[in-house]
């Protein structure tokens, strides 16, 4: 079992920046792929950014590319979503997910974390 726990979430306004992190309590953390998944209020849940379990595979959704950047240290059990010029429809509720490759489905996820809230003032 991996727990997962996010944090780093707030409110900012309109183009200014926020640094999430996740912590996973597993000892075969390098053994995941992590995720950065979003749900906005009414909508579905949606795919934000992935990382291999290198580090060195990474993907971005269209809206997010070239603003947030994922990033791990496998040393603390971390990842993390650097995320500027934040926008309002940016607001959401971010969650982490660990599964077994890099992807930008939520299904192909194993675990979840319960997820931070950030909201972007315009």
């Amino acid at each position: 079992q991996v727990q997962l726990v996010e944090s780093g979430g707030g409110l900012v306004q309109a183009g200014g920046s926020l640094r999430l992190s996740c912590v996973a309590s597993t000892r075969t953390f390098n053994w995941f792929s992590m995720g950065w998944f979003r749900q906005a209020p009414g909508k579905e849940r949606e795919f934000a950014a992935t990382i291999g379990r290198s580090g060195g595979t990474t993907s971005y959704a269209d809206s997010v590319k070239g603003r947030f950047t994922v990033s791990r240290d496998s040393a603390k059990n971390k990842v993390y979503l650097q995320m500027n010029r934040l926008k309002p429809e940016d607001t959401a509720v971010y969650y982490c997910a660990a599964g077994p490759h890099p992807a930008t489905v939520a299904a192909d996820y194993d675990y979840w974390g319960q997820g931070t809230q950030v909201t972007v003032s315009s």
